[in-house]
């Protein structure tokens, strides 16, 4: 099985797989960044002691291994800054990246440039023709990242439960860029 690389670097970032023996770390910058994502992610509500965080590493490292989920550190200057991943959720023929950032790094463009390593990894591997990005609609700065991207919009949706978080206003906003359209143009990092 082909699997992308697992270091990809950018001008601003560089993406390589969480090794087990940064749990503390990861641990730490979750809980710096927890006010930020509690109301974007449901995830962030949960406590994050290191033996859930040891387990959710080994289950990235498993999934990587099945070819189902490529999940990436990002880091900034060496300095562990968030997470992005690819997902082999949205059918035959395509993934889906999702990611978030520690607070401290918005405005650097480096949730813009790892999702464009990310798309580009993507049209590397054999049999993807498109990538999606999925985020509530209320949740405009992940939305300008695909726009920057130059992902296109289709499809607006009400799952059927409430909103998971209390910023969310519970419609989806699902992106999507297909080999054809993606440029391998670096995208600007500045705002």
């Amino acid at each position: 099985m082909i699997r992308p690389s697992a270091t990809l670097t950018g001008d601003v970032v560089v993406l390589r797989r969480l090794r087990p023996d940064e749990v503390e770390d990861l641990v730490r910058v979750v809980k710096e960044a927890t006010p930020h994502l509690r109301p974007w992610m449901a995830w962030a509500a949960g406590e994050f002691d290191p033996d859930a965080v040891r387990a959710h590493v080994a289950e990235t490292d498993a999934n990587w291994e099945a070819g189902t989920e490529f999940a990436y550190a990002i880091t900034v200057g060496g300095k562990l800054a968030g997470r992005i991943g690819l997902m082999s959720r949205v059918g035959e023929g395509g993934l889906e990246i999702g990611y978030w950032l520690h607070p401290a790094y918005r405005g650097l463009g480096a949730a813009t440039e790892s999702t464009y390593l990310l798309v580009k990894a993507a049209f590397d591997l054999p049999g993807i023709e498109f990538v999606d990005i999925v985020h509530d609609t209320a949740n405009t700065r992940s939305g300008a990242i695909p726009r920057r991207l130059g992902f296109t919009e289709i499809a607006r949706v009400s799952p059927p439960q409430e909103p998971m978080t209390s910023a969310e206003d519970g419609v989806d906003v699902r992106w999507r860029i297909t080999r054809a359209e993606f440029s391998e143009k670096r995208p600007s990092t500045s705002h």
